[in-house]
C-alpha cells in the first residue's frame, strides 16, 4: 500500500509542531524518518494513526483521501503502529494479545481461542516470527514481545506499519533478527515507517530516509550517505560523532562495590552478589538488556533503594545504608534513566530545578533563605555553559523539549563538587547535538580525576565512553571486559554468555 502525507500541518498554541509536511512511503518500502527529539516525528506519526487531527493537509492511501477520526479508523484502513513502549498484557498468552479488541467469537459469543491460535501460528509462520500462540507474554524475552507487537498489527491487515524506536530494548542479535523481519514484511508488500535515532540501522534497513527538523522536512537522503552527514542534516550544523578521549589515568579505587544484593519489588534477587570497583579517571559502563538490574543497581548506589547484603564504599567512605541526603553530601552526582519521574520537577522553573538537590544551604540558601540574587546568577551561567534552550530560567521544566530537560540534570549534577558520578541512560531520548554535547562533558569528568559509571542500554554509547564494560544479565554481572570488546561478543554476553 502506498502511503502519502500533502501538507500536514499541525499546531498547538503558537507552536507548529509540524508545518507543511510531504511524505511518500511507496509499497513495500522501508523508508525512514530522522529528526532530532522534539522535530515532530512523533506528531506525524499521531496525526497519521488518528490520535491527532491535522490543522492543514491531508493523508492518501493508495491516492485515495483518508479522513481519521481515530486510531481505529487507521487500524481498519491497513495501518498499524508498534509503540516504543510495548501495549502488553503481561499475563496474557501471545493468542490473548494478539486478538484482544477484536476477538473471534464462537458459541454464545466466547472467545475463540483455537481461532486466536490459528492466526497467530499463520503470521508467525508466513514470516517466521517463531512465537507460541500459548506462551505468556510475561514469559517472553523482549525480543520476542516485539514480534507480538508486530504480530498484532499485522492481525489487523496492516499494509503500513510504523515502528517507534523499535530497537531501544533489544540485544544487537534480536536487532539484527528485526532487521530481517522488516526486510522480509517490506519484501512482502508491507510498507514500514521507521522512526529510530539509531544512524547505524537506519544505513543498514532503510530504502530511503526523510530528515525533518523543526517540525519541516529539510530534505531526502540515502542509506549510503555517511553518519555525519545524516547527523548534520538532522541537527542543522557540522556534528562530531566520534568522542574524544584519551587512554584514562587512573588514580586509587574511587567506588568499591563489594557482594551487593538487591531484592526487588517482586522479593526477587534484582542485583545478585555484585562486585566491581571504579578507579579515579575511569569511566566504567554497565552494559545489558533493559530490565537486568542495571536500574536497582543505580538505585542502590545512590541510596535510593536499600541493600539487602554486601557495601558500597566512596573512597574510604562507607555509604552503603546512607540516606539520599548523605550519598549526595558525599559528593556522588546522579543522572537518573527517567529524567520526567526521577530528574526534574516538571511545574517548578529551571532555575529551581537547578537547586532542588542543595536547596538547604550554599551556595543556594542563606541559613533558612534561599538566597533568589545568587540562584539566578548561577542559573543564566548554566544555561550559558550547558546550552539550555529556553526562553528563560523561569520557564518550566515541563515546557522543554526531552534535550533540554536533560542538559538541566546534566548541569545540575556535574555543577557539583562531585567524587562520583552515577550516569543512567544519559542521552535516552536526547538529540544527536545533545548527545555529543553530553559526551563531552562525561568525559570532562572522567578527565578531571572522577570516577564514572554509565548504565546504558546503547552499545555504540557504551563502546564510545568507557574504559571497561561490565555486563549484567539477570542481575549478575557475566563479565568486565575492555571497551575494544566487539558488539558480537557484548551482544552475547547481554542473553547470558559469560567470557
Amino acid at each position: 500500500m502506498k502511503l502519502e502525507l500533502r501538507g500536514i500541518t499541525k499546531r498547538f498554541g503558537a507552536l507548529v509542531a509540524n508545518d507543511h509536511i510531504d511524505l511518500v512511503v511507496k509499497s513495500g518500502e522501508i523508508h525512514s524518518l530522522l529528526g532530532e527529539n522534539g522535530a515532530g516525528k512523533s506528531t506525524l506519526m499521531n496525526v497519521l494513526y488518528g490520535l491527532y487531527s491535522a490543522d492543514e493537509g491531508e493523508i492518501l492511501l493508495d491516492d485515495v483521501v483518508q479522513n481519521f477520526k481515530g486510531p481505529g479508523d487507521a487500524m481498519a484502513a491497513g495501518i498499524g503502529m508498534v509503540h516504543q513502549h510495548f501495549m502488553l498484557i503481561p499475563v496474557f498468552t501471545v493468542a490473548e494479545n494478539v486478538v484482544l479488541g477484536h476477538e473471534p467469537t464462537g458459541a454464545l459469543d466466547t472467545l475463540d481461542l483455537e481461532a486466536a491460535r490459528k492466526l497467530v501460528r499463520e503470521i508467525s509462520d508466513r514470516f517466521g516470527f517463531d512465537i507460541d500462540p500459548d506462551a505468556l507474554v510475561e514469559d517472553l524475552p523482549v525480543g520476542a514481545q516485539q514480534r507480538v507487537e508486530i504480530i498484532k498489527a499485522l492481525a489487523r491487515d496492516a499494509k503500513v506499519l510504523v515502528l517507534d524506536e523499535p530497537t531501544a530494548v533489544l540485544t544487537p542479535q534480536e536487532t539484527d533478527e528485526l532487521m530481517a523481519i522488516m526486510k522480509g514484511l517490506a519484501k512482502a508488500g508491507t510498507s514500514i515507517v521507521f522512526i529510530t535515532h539509531k544512524l547505524r540501522e537506519v544505513q543498514e534497513v532503510a530504502d530511503r530516509i526523510t530528515v525533518i527538523r523543526l517540525g519541516a522536512v529539510v530534505g531526502d537522503a540515502k542509506p549510503t550517505d555517511s553518519a555525519s552527514t545524516l547527523a548534520t542534516m538532522m541537527v542543522g550544523r557540522a556534528v562530531d560523532l566520534d568522542v574524544k578521549k584519551h587512554s584514562p589515568k587512573k588514580g586509587d579505587a574511587g567506588l568499591t562495590v563489594t557482594n551487593l544484593t538487591v531484592v526487588g519489588d517482586r522479593h526477587n534477587k534484582v542485583v545478585d552478589d555484585v562486585s566491581f570497583t571504579v578507579h579515579a579517571g575511569e569511566v566504567l559502563a554497565i552494559a545489558g538488556v533493559q530490565g537486568n538490574g542495571q536500574t536497582e543497581l543505580a538505585e542502590a548506589l545512590v541510596g535510593l533503594r536499600e541493600v539487602t547484603g554486601g557495601q558500597i564504599i566512596l573512597g574510604k567512605l562507607d555509604i552503603t545504608d546512607s540516606t539520599v541526603r548523605e550519598v549526595i553530601d558525599a559528593g556522588v552526582g546522579y543522572i537518573p534513566e527517567d529524567r520526567s519521574k526521577d530528574g526534574l520537577v516538571g511545574d517548578f522553573t529551571i532555575a529551581e530545578n537547578f537547586m532542588v538537590n542543595r536547596s538547604y544551604g550554599p551556595p543556594f540558601a542563606k541559613g533558612l533563605s534561599i538566597d533568589f540574587a545568587n540562584r539566578a546568577r548561577i542559573a543564566e551561567d548554566l544555561i550559558t555553559e550547558y546550552d539550555v534552550r529556553t526562553p528563560s530560567q523561569t520557564t518550566l521544566a515541563k515546557q522543554l523539549s526531552g534535550g533540554n530537560q536533560q542538559k538541566v540534570v546534566v548541569a545540575r549534577e556535574l555543577s557539583r563538587d562531585l567524587n562520583l558520578l552515577i550516569a543512567s541512560q544519559p542521552t535516552r531520548g536526547v538529540d544527536v547535538g545533545s548527545i555529543e554535547f553530553i559526551h563531552e562533558r562525561i568525559i570532562a569528568t572522567r578527565d578531571a580525576g572522577k570516577p564514572v559509571v554509565i548504565i546504558s542500554t546503547e552499545l555504540d554509547e557504551v563502546s564510545a565512553l568507557a574504559d571497561r564494560i561490565a555486563v549484567m544479565y539477570r542481575g549478575k554481572i557475566v563479565g568486565i571486559v575492555d571497551a575494544t570488546t566487539s558488539r558480537e561478543t557484548l551482544g552475547r554476553m547481554m542473553a547470558g554468555a559469560t567470557v
